[in-house]
């Protein structure tokens, strides 16, 4: 029997490399992003175009390669980094297994241009599928400039699944934001389509979370600072009046690099306990130091996923320092058992110096016993003293000085047998006792816990989910107003200043036009945010951040690129954003429409992003029920 085990060509072992290391355009960023961070660099570039399906270009001004690195950064696990098996274990780099450049070049046209400070010329290298194409001596700047052109060009079937440029471009700039966060003494732009999307220049760490997020971040930041024998943590969280429905805005820095970590997330979120809103997430930017032998950082190719060797004193340690924190800045109550509260001296008198005494007036002629018998109260509406009581004797009770002797006198007056009620309730009210606080009856439907709505049926009863159900109308009604009817606005008198950050800026103006089919009017887009003018008739004045910080994480989310596609997500965000919420008490009119309004819809029985809206109950399963 002949053999069968073969090795696989260099060009084919790439490609499968590639596969790990290359998923879509943003894994080539971060791989060129911090090859030119390890080289050195005080300046970075990031040219993109179509979202970086037709170019990705990195340029910085690092130490450079001599033509022998140029030609050798390009073969399967070449590294700079690690010399021996033990530099696995005490990394201080990022790019160290020299996998990237192989797995890039495999898939994409790519161009390299590097020069050392020493050299009077550079290296010109261009590389297609592998295959080295041209490679000569060419004038260019100190540093590399890598160009990736046609990325999957030679894997259709790879570039099918890419997802749309909107998608695309975000996925880069949570890339880009992971790097330029963590280095702060690195001056980072981003261009995309000839489109200055970032221009940050080198500073501190608070300083670039505010040029990435916009001005506003600055006085949500509360600095959290600690250090042990295990861990030094520096960094930022947001007050809990700040949290987000989201968890976008949540970083963890490890070593200077970009992490997921769930169970840290938790200690975070625990040192909230207490202070946030249901449903809502803390936004955090949060650095540690451990010494690099206790992280196993390379146990996932994307190399954002680690492995502690001491997890629970770290989730402890957090936890402290962030309760800590948001005690120390008065965001979170603290109690002070050293404290004398009746010392405190108020705002308003704190800078006073001189204290004027207070001037006090006797009345003399004041005789505190000279009516010592009060006249008898008028009784209340819903009591009256009974015939039985003697006026005396209930003036009595209040001159006698032996209030033993008169106490059964005094009592009673409040016994049960002279307490008349004014009259007795209908049965109506008497009925409304007995029933239950969270059910409401409204003759055909009910309302249960708030969340529900119980309706009855021919063939026997229906639950509806009423948040849900909303949800389904709503959709088919913004669904139609977008697509078939013309949309109506409606004017601000003072247009309203949205601030957001630079990534959501760049992302409402990739949809403006199909915003403005919805009802939006978008007076201008600046720097900080975007000025509106008008909205669409189905949403007020308080919801507009709303509906735009839903949509903005909706068209984060994993979409096709069809173009139905943004008409359909906006339809779903909208309706989620302004759809009732579970805990909204309706009233009898308002669930009759509910009902009516559901089953008018095309596809009533899913909520637009498919849970059941309702569930029904038939005669003969409710027999069945007590039939046991």
């Amino acid at each position: 029997m002949s053999d069968i085990i073969q090795l696989l060509p260099d060009h084919v072992a790439n490609q499968i490399a590639a596969g790990e290391v290359v998923q879509r355009p943003a894994s080539v960023v971060k791989e060129l992003l911090e090859n030119a961070i390890d080289a050195g660099a005080s300046n970075i570039t990031l040219l993109l175009k179509d979202a970086g399906k037709t170019l990705i270009q990195v340029i910085d001004n690092g130490k450079g390669m001599s033509t022998t690195d140029a030609r050798l950064c390009f073969e399967r696990h070449a590294t700079s980094k690690i010399k021996d098996a033990k530099d696995l274990f005490n990394l201080q780099t990022k790019g160290f297994r020299g996998e990237a450049l192989a797995s890039i070049a495999a898939i994409a046209h790519v161009e390299l241009k590097t020069k050392q400070e020493n050299q009077d010329v550079g290296t010109l290298i261009k590389i297609e599928g592998s295959e080295i194409v041209c490679q000569e001596v060419v004038s260019t700047a100190k540093g590399t400039s890598i160009a990736v052109k046609n990325l999957f060009y030679n894997i259709p079937a790879r570039r099918n699944f890419l997802k749309s440029d909107t998608v695309e471009t975000r996925h880069i700039i949570d890339e880009f934001q992971r790097v330029a966060l963590v280095h702060p003494n690195i001056s980072f732009s981003l261009h995309h389509n000839n489109n200055e999307v970032y221009h940050l220049r080198a500073s501190n760490s608070r300083k670039r979370i505010v040029a990435m997020f916009g001005n506003k971040m600055n006085e949500k930041l509360v600095p959290i600072e600690e250090q042990t024998d295990i861990i030094t943590i520096k960094g930022f969280i947001a007050k809990p009046e700040y949290a987000k429905r989201k968890r976008g805005e949540q970083f963890f820095f490890v070593n200077n690099r970009f992490i997921k970590s769930t169970y840290l997330n938790h200690a975070v979120n625990n040192a909230f306990e207490g202070l946030l809103e249901h449903g809502t997430h803390p936004t955090y930017f949060i650095y540690f130091e451990v010494p690099p032998n206790t992280i196993d950082i390379n146990i996932h190719p994307t190399k954002t996923e680690v492995k502690f060797d001491n997890e629970k004193a770290l989730y402890a340690i957090i936890r402290a320092t962030v309760k800590h924190s948001l005690g120390q800045y008065n965001v979170a109550p603290v109690l002070d058992f050293e404290r004398d509260a009746t010392l405190d001296t108020p705002y308003d008198f704190k800078d006073k110096k001189e204290v004027s005494t207070p001037h006090i007036i006797v009345d003399p002629s004041f005789n505190p016993f000279k009516n010592d018998i009060p006249s008898t109260p008028t009784p209340s509406k819903t009591t009256s003293i009974s015939s039985g009581s003697n006026s005396n004797s209930y003036k009595k009770s209040y001159a006698q000085t032996d209030y033993k002797k008169d106490a059964g006198t005094w009592e009673a007056l409040y016994s049960s047998e002279n307490i008349q009620v004014e009259s007795t309730p209908p049965a109506t009210h008497q009925e409304e006792l007995f029933k239950s606080e969270q059910e409401t009856e409204t003759g055909k439907t009910f309302q249960i816990q708030k969340k529900y709505i119980l309706s009855s049926i021919k063939s026997g009863v229906v639950l509806i989910h009423q948040s849900l159900a909303h949800q389904r109308i709503l959709y088919e009604e913004f669904l139609e107003n977008i697509t078939v009817k013309e949309a109506s606005s409606q004017q601000l008198l003072f247009p309203i200043n949205v601030s957001l950050a630079k990534s959501d800026i760049e992302m409402i103006y990739g949809i403006k036009s199909d915003l403005e089919s919805t009802g939006f009017v978008f007076n201008e887009f600046t720097k900080e945010g975007v000025v509106i003018g008008g909205i669409p008739t189905s949403i007020t004045e308080s919801q507009i951040i709303l509906v735009l910080e839903q949509l903005l994480d909706d068209m984060k989310l994993e979409v096709p690129d069809a173009s139905f596609s943004h008409f359909d997500i906006m339809a779903k965000s909208f309706a989620k954003s302004l759809a009732i919420k579970t805990g909204t008490v309706l009233s009898a009119k308002e669930q009759e429409n509910m009902v009516n309004n559901l089953f008018s819809c095309k596809e009533p029985s899913v909520s637009p992003l498919g849970k059941a809206t309702f569930k029904t109950l038939t005669l003969q399963e409710i027999d069945t029920l007590f039939s046991k």
